[in-house]
């Protein structure tokens, strides 16, 4: 543009195509409440005026919509492989992903908006109220991927079979012979450490095998959690034969207090995990596991918001995918040491 050229305005298209300046802002901003054939004249001009939204957001970037990614906490393995599923079908929708840390400065969601932002995804972010509200406020929605707390029923969410993933979980244990089975989770209060827990004790309940206060524990998603909560579990007058785990972290933390204290895995101590994520296939020895869809949340996510952002209706206000228990090497039957309840001396 030269130095002294006016800009092409809002009002500058709608009289060239002879429709309101509202109309010509609804093409912008994507919105699908717009005759084709209006739709088709007013990007032609737009086009052919060169016109560039305000903060400096091109017309190409609205014609190939944008879904803001946010996640709390580290990058984590489970984190990475949702995300992957995410972009992937971003690529197979024509979409466009931006993937940040989650923010809470003022007028967020307005500056998301300003941005070209259409919708957002959220990967273990923790929504409250006035969250919410301002979301709603810039009219951005929101998608929270495999949710830690019950979502609002203004929200969508995408998650798992949490309850059947701990149920397979631990009938896998029990079919083993097994009966001193724990379960060492996540966040008491997560909703989907609390599905996983209770499939853990519909299991166990089933099979009359006893379930102590000390043999369910809840933690965080880490492996700190594995390797503190291991130790109580394995100081037990009576310790578990097996562990079940709020996810593949946890199961690693446990494997390595097993191994401190010279109990072998699985002759000694059988563990379970929970999601598949590649740390399970390099544990040592590989990790039974309850497989969470993480890539296909992903994308299941991509596609809700893409709908969403396009006022489309969404059918349910939360999807849930199937898991899949996989074993690997972690598992076996109760070794005669384990059996008898023998702790290690080494602690």
């Amino acid at each position: 543009m030269p130095p002294n050229a006016r800009r092409t305005t809002l009002a500058d298209i709608a009289r060239a195509a002879g429709v309101s300046v509202a109309t010509v802002s609804k093409v912008v901003n994507g919105r699908g409440d717009v005759a084709p054939r209006t739709r088709a004249r007013v990007l032609d001009l737009l086009h052919e005026h060169d016109y560039l939204a305000p903060v400096s957001r091109t017309f190409e970037a609205v014609e190939r919509p944008t879904i803001e990614v946010q996640f709390q906490g580290n990058l984590k393995s489970y984190v990475a492989r949702t995300l992957e599923g995410i972009i992937d079908s971003a690529a197979e929708e024509g979409a466009s992903v931006v993937v940040s840390k989650a923010s809470r400065a003022p007028h967020w969601a307005r500056d998301l908006v300003a941005a070209g932002r259409r919708a957002v995804i959220a990967v273990t972010s923790v929504y409250t109220a006035a969250h919410l509200k301002e979301l709603a406020r810039a009219n951005l929605p929101l998608v929270v991927l495999d949710p830690l707390h019950l979502p609002d029923s203004r929200v969508y969410s995408v998650g798992a079979t949490n309850f059947s993933g701990g149920l397979a979980a631990t009938r896998h244990l029990l079919s083993l012979g097994h009966r001193r089975v724990a379960y060492l989770g996540g966040p008491a209060m997560a909703v989907c450490n609390q599905a996983r827990m209770h499939g853990y004790r519909a299991a166990m309940e089933a099979e009359g095998a006893p379930v102590p206060d000390t043999y369910v524990r809840p933690g965080e998603f880490t492996y700190e959690t594995g390797v503190l909560g291991a130790a109580a579990l394995l100081d037990l007058e009576e310790p578990p034969t097996a562990i079940f785990t709020g996810n593949d972290e946890i199961a690693l933390g446990v494997i390595e207090t097993a191994r401190t204290r010279g109990l072998r895995i699985p002759e000694d101590l059988s563990v379970v995990g929970f999601d598949d994520t590649d740390l399970a296939q390099m544990a040592s020895p590989p990790l039974s596991t309850v497989r969470q869809p993480l890539r296909e949340m992903g994308g299941a996510a991509l596609r809700t918001a893409l709908r969403l952002a396009d006022h489309d209706k969404v059918e349910s206000h939360h999807i849930e995918l199937a898991t899949e228990l996989v074993v690997r090497a972690s598992t076996a039957p109760p070794g005669k040491c384990a059996a008898q309840g023998v702790r290690s001396v080494a602690r």
